[in-house]
């Protein structure tokens, strides 16, 4: 299902003309958001959850400018 769900959305992203770097970085922020949003903005915990060292999720987080909103 996971599969066939994404082959679906990388074919319709390939016709309408989306480069891959655009589409990696957008994937990439997507799943740093819902990490965050899952943890409740703990750093640590979705850190955990990517597979991503803190310091390298902050790091993205910064080149995203993502930040925690009230």
């Amino acid at each position: 299902m996971l599969r066939e769900d994404l082959d679906k959305l990388i074919q319709s992203m390939i016709e309408r003309g989306i480069l891959f770097d655009d589409a990696h970085k957008e994937f990439e922020r997507m799943f740093i958001v819902r990490a965050l949003a899952k943890s409740n903005f703990n750093v640590c915990k979705a850190a955990k959850m990517t597979g991503l060292h803190r310091n390298t999720l902050s790091r993205k987080m910064a080149s995203y400018k993502i930040r925690k909103t009230a």
